[in-house]
């Protein structure tokens, strides 16, 4: 498959790295030769350095005879002008954009994107994946990741292992011989930086981080035996009154459940316009890194305090601060990959990634049809891939026990019609079945050979 990428920030290197990984020919573009040079010199990709949305540089990238574009640049319009150019020149027939504004994602304006006005087949908005990111952390707040799949139906929880926890030094066959009834599977192990997929004889030790697959039912009482109980979120600060902050004091706004939310913003003008925009929430004006102003938005009784400004640095500093005066909870908004080991040692209890959300939409778009869902896990360590058994596959008409998978990849839950059910050994896959795995990023390519998706992207 064709691919080009059109950006080699973060977004679009990661992008390149996976699909380049998987045997796809991909070029990237960028107006930085730098960055370019870093990409071809570290990936299996071509590069072209120029303007995407530039005819002659498009060209030169291979639009002729490309199966998809995705533009990924800093620029909204830029992104949107190579979608055009990609379409009206070179008939690429699947354009993927990354916009940012606002002003272009209001719903009212979404017949802009037809084919005969803005052909973008697909518009992926990093702030509302972030959003979406921080409402996940949010509902299982001692966690350090969480996502679900099957339409909410299943859970994939991070969770960092404590002295205290009950499940230390337990096998994991064993763990599952206690809780009978629990729909929990530890899918993936963290141990001294490193992620694999645990064996049934493996134990689990304190300072492991481990990722569960459990039912949304199971939720609650998974959390309590791997140590985490759940507690209620009445009141949740918000620092940051940006496209993300406002987003997310949205959604809180919006649950069914009444919770008292405050959010801090630096620019009276947004400021102004958040507080215009939002309802129930109280808005202060201020330094999210004042001592008296977090005081003043009762930052020490608060369940869950959410940097999420635009600058890492002020998201670290906001989220300690916010600890040490007695927060319940803190997540810090993190882009830079290499302040993300800082967490821990800062008690920071959870990061949002922009990048890993935006790569993990981007995936789920590209492999269209068969892979219904795609996370990217870590900083691109592995993925969670949830996908519909084909008549073709390997695996439908087995039982799980016979299924040959990689050494890195772990069967998280399977649905049978209207039924989600835990993957035991003499659990047959038919086909029709909607399965979710869990997978190092090296045994990815098997596992799509098991399900019969690496060529049937559209």
């Amino acid at each position: 498959m064709k691919i080009i990428i059109c950006g080699a920030g973060q977004v679009g290197w990661h992008i390149a790295r996976h699909l380049a990984g998987e045997r796809n020919d991909v070029t990237v573009i960028d107006t930085n030769a730098e960055l370019i040079r870093r990409a071809t010199d570290a990936l299996d990709v071509q590069g072209v350095t120029g303007f995407a949305s530039h005819p002659d540089v498009l060209d030169r990238a291979g639009a002729r005879d490309a199966d998809l574009i995705i533009a990924a640049t800093h620029s909204d319009e830029v992104n949107m002008v190579t979608c055009q150019v990609a379409h009206s020149v070179f008939q690429v027939p699947r354009k993927i954009a990354r916009l940012r504004s606002s002003a272009y994602l209001d719903a009212i304006y979404s017949d802009l994107y037809r084919t005969d006005h803005l052909p973008i087949d697909v518009v992926i908005s990093p702030e509302r994946e972030v959003a979406r990111a921080a409402m996940q952390r949010l509902s299982a707040p001692s966690t350090f990741d969480a996502e679900t799949f099957l339409e909410g139906r299943l859970h994939l929880l991070g969770i960092a292992l404590e002295p205290d926890s009950p499940v230390l030094n337990t096998p994991l066959r064993q763990l599952n011989d206690m809780f009978i009834s629990l729909s929990a599977i530890v899918a993936g192990v963290r141990r001294g930086g490193k992620l694999f997929a645990p064996e049934p004889g493996d134990q689990l030790f304190e300072g492991d981080q481990v990722y569960v697959f459990t039912l949304t039912e199971d939720v609650a009482r998974t959390l309590e035996i791997f140590g985490k109980p759940m507690a209620r979120q009445d009141s949740v600060v918000i620092i940051g009154a940006g496209n993300v902050g406002l987003a997310v004091a949205q959604s809180l706004e919006a649950r069914p459940e009444r919770i008292r939310v405050k959010l801090i913003e630096r620019s009276r003008a947004r400021a102004e316009d958040a507080a215009d925009a939002l309802n129930r929430t109280i808005v202060l004006h201020g330094d999210g890194l004042s001592a008296e102003l977090l005081e003043e938005a009762a930052v020490p009784r608060a369940d869950a305090v959410l940097a999420i400004t635009d600058d890492d640095k002020t998201n670290i500093l906001a989220a300690v601060r916010a600890k040490q005066a007695g927060a319940k909870l803190a997540i810090s908004l993190v882009n830079d990959p290499t302040l993300m080991p800082l967490m821990e040692p800062l008690d920071i209890d959870a990061f949002i990634n922009p990048r890993a959300s935006t790569v993990s939409t981007i995936l789920r778009h590209i492999r269209h049809g068969r892979v219904r869902d795609i996370y990217s896990v870590g900083d691109a360590e592995a993925e969670v891939i949830e996908a519909q058994v084909l008549s073709t596959s390997p695996i439908a008409g087995r039982a799980v026990r016979d299924i040959d998978f990689p050494e890195g990849a772990l069967m998280g839950a399977v649905r049978k019609g209207g039924r989600v059910v835990k993957p035991t050994g003499d659990l047959r896959i038919e086909e029709g079945d909607i399965v979710v795995i869990f997978a190092l990023v090296s045994d990815i390519p098997e596992v799509e050979r098991l399900l019969q998706v690496s060529i049937d992207f559209f």
